[in-house]
């Protein structure tokens, strides 16, 4: 066998495809491919700076408040000292609310059913997974379900609806909390958190993260039978470890302001074993092999732009652009974030066996138990009756940026308003770092560098899936 392509993928957001060169069992080269274009980069120019608010959560459906958040900090132009506080918590738990969902998502109905496929039957384990994870029948489904739609009603209750809620903005948050829309919002917090104790972990979320080695976890696990401990029980069984290997420089945004400096989650870059603090203005975007004009290919995104050519490069092979960090290829999402946090149990994962498709999934279980306790937190920080929006002036003319953290990973949104009009608009979002193709310099992106040196027989191989939903991407956003 030689060349194939894999794909379309089920259970992924959007659509993907990977072209494979597998030869002698093992993949030799990866090519990761975006086939949909959207242009909403396009669709933004010549609009109001407030249209933006209305328009960029709609480039997806599962992380719109992500989007809009990141909007919203662009068109705050260093004017983010300004936001109440109230407006401050509000955005943080309409937030952590998506990301956490997100998570769960991902682990209950992406991730798991791939164990509950056929080429794992001989294994002794499998019945008892298929039984609780197989796709779209496992009993989970009856746990999973119920919670997550409970949980977003902090969403609802907070900004209207979910996704494309509008009440995220430049300023704060359009929607303030009374008292009694603050209990309401303890008791849906404290019962989403029984879920998690009772179903999820098997334990108390202080006790989940109380855990600080890989020896502590897999000896924990060995005595739970909790849906995370299943989990950790097939990763050693299934050289999981070893799955998706690869080790690149890890960076984050930061996460859920605490006031206009503070995040709860540090951003940073972790290259080398060494931690250092993040320079956006390196921030690269190069197209060589993107299917999209090459005229500004290693341009920061305020000076890029998102134009189609009049013809194809034969070397192009995806809509996606190839960001980069200081020309480094880039890892983003909980594991990155983890790392670059010092949590500690993440922090000896990545010693012993860098980033791999267990650590990735494990990071983003141990994010939901940090953030389901910053939920309560912040919930009682609400100061009823004082202002969560404070209306902000924006000039005619400005460039500015919003950075975040997705659940997916870094989310950067780039604004420049001339006139009163949008001139550009740029946006990396984190499966475009993860999901990119060849740089100019031909440097593979992080899931082509994770997927050379699988094993597998043919394109339909679990092992490739096990890979590509580690990352957890989201195709719409990808190329927007």
């Amino acid at each position: 066998m030689s060349n194939v392509i894999a794909g379309p993928f089920n259970r992924v957001e959007g659509d993907l495809e990977l072209k494979l060169d597998i030869q002698s069992n093992r993949i030799i080269d990866a090519k990761v491919t975006s086939p949909m274009y959207r242009g909403f980069e396009q669709i933004l120019v010549g609009k109001s700076p407030l249209d933006a608010l209305v328009y960029t959560p709609r480039i997806c459906g599962i992380c719109s408040i992500s989007q809009s958040i990141a909007c919203a900090y662009a068109l705050e132009n260093d004017q983010s000292i300004k936001v109440p506080h109230n407006g401050r918590i509000a955005t943080n738990l309409v937030l952590g609310t998506e990301n956490v969902l997100d998570h769960l998502t991902h682990f209950y109905l992406f991730f798991m059913p791939d164990f509950a496929k056929h080429e794992y039957e001989s294994k002794s384990w499998y019945a008892d997974i298929k039984h609780r994870f197989q796709a779209g029948k496992g009993e989970a489904l009856n746990d999973i379900l119920p919670a997550r739609t409970n949980l977003l009603k902090v969403v609802a209750l907070l900004a209207g609806k979910w996704p494309h809620t509008l009440s995220i903005q430049p300023g704060g948050s359009s929607k303030a909390v009374d008292k009694y829309e603050q209990i309401e919002l303890k008791n849906t917090i404290r019962q989403f958190k029984s879920f998690l104790e009772d179903i999820t972990f098997g334990t108390s979320l202080q006790k989940i993260l109380q855990i600080q080695t890989r020896s502590e976890l897999l000896g924990w696990a060995q005595n739970n039978q909790s849906d995370f401990a299943k989990f950790v029980q097939l990763i050693e069984k299934n050289e999981l470890e070893e799955l998706g290997k690869v080790d690149l420089t890890l960076m984050s945004y930061g996460n859920y302001y605490q006031s206009a400096e503070k995040t709860s989650f540090s951003s940073g870059v972790y290259q080398h074993d060494k931690l250092r603090l993040l320079d956006a203005s390196k921030i690269r975007e190069y197209t060589q092999y993107s299917y999209l004009d090459n005229t500004h290919s290693g341009k920061h995104p305020l000076q890029n732009s998102t134009e189609i050519p009049s013809s194809l490069d034969d070397k192009a092979y995806s809509w996606c652009k190839a960001p980069r960090l200081d020309d480094q290829v880039i890892e983003v999402g909980a594991f990155a974030r983890q790392v670059i946090d010092r949590q500690p149990l993440i922090t000896d994962l990545h010693q012993y066996a860098k980033s791999n498709v267990a650590n990735r999934v494990i990071a983003r279980m141990i994010e939901v138990a940090r953030i389901a306790l910053l939920l309560e937190q912040w919930v009682d920080e609400f100061e009823t009756g004082n202002a969560f929006y404070q209306a902000l002036d924006l000039p005619d003319n400005f460039q500015s940026e919003g950075l975040i953290e997705a659940a997916r990973g870094s989310l950067g949104h780039w604004i420049e308003v001339k006139n009163g009009k949008i001139s550009n608009y740029q946006i990396v979002a984190p499966t475009t770092w993860n999901f990119s193709p060849m740089d100019d310099k031909q440097q593979k992106g992080a899931l082509e560098q994770a997927l050379i040196g699988t094993q597998a027989i043919d394109s339909q191989s679990v092992k490739i899936e096990h890979i590509v939903r580690s990352f957890d991407p989201c195709m719409v956003c990808t190329a927007h």
